[in-house]
């Protein structure tokens, strides 16, 4: 019985760690732009005029709307490929289509106040395909109960 066990550990081990039958993934389907092939002044940069926005003091209830300005400083297409908000509240609007190099555009950020109150901060998280491929926005406002007359 112990020889069994010993047999059935060994063919284990000699069979789950060889790389003999595991296919090489090919360096054709990578793309890094900080790897050595790419130089990094060759790829797209987002540059934003701000990357937050407050919206001071509103009415619960109140819809608000502002635009953050980007940039494509880099020496390629810039490309979004999603937009996501921290809340349902908040929804984001951002082109669909390449913006060349050196051509701006704007990520439009809603945000609905209704059913909350107090002090509000959202964040708007931009996907895109330059380095680093994440940036962060953020709104904020405080939200105050209108005046009943």
């Amino acid at each position: 019985m112990k020889n069994w066990i010993w047999l059935m550990i060994l063919v284990f081990f000699s069979t789950s760690c060889g790389n003999s039958g595991s296919k090489k993934m090919s360096t054709d389907l990578v793309n890094n732009p900080s790897s050595a092939e790419t130089s990094a002044t060759d790829s797209p940069q987002i540059k934003f005029e701000k990357t937050e926005h407050d919206f001071g003091r509103i009415i619960q209830g109140e819809r608000v709307t502002y635009q953050f300005k980007f940039t494509n400083t880099g020496q390629s297409d810039l490309l979004i490929s999603k937009v996501s908000t921290s809340c349902g509240c908040t929804v984001g609007k951002y082109p669909k289509t390449p913006i060349a190099p050196g051509k701006s555009d704007y990520i439009e950020t809603s945000f609905d106040s209704g059913g909350r109150k107090g002090i509000q901060n959202k964040t708007i998280t931009v996907l895109t395909n330059t380095q680093p491929n994440i940036t962060t926005l953020r709104i904020k406002a405080e939200i105050v109960m209108p005046e009943n007359n």
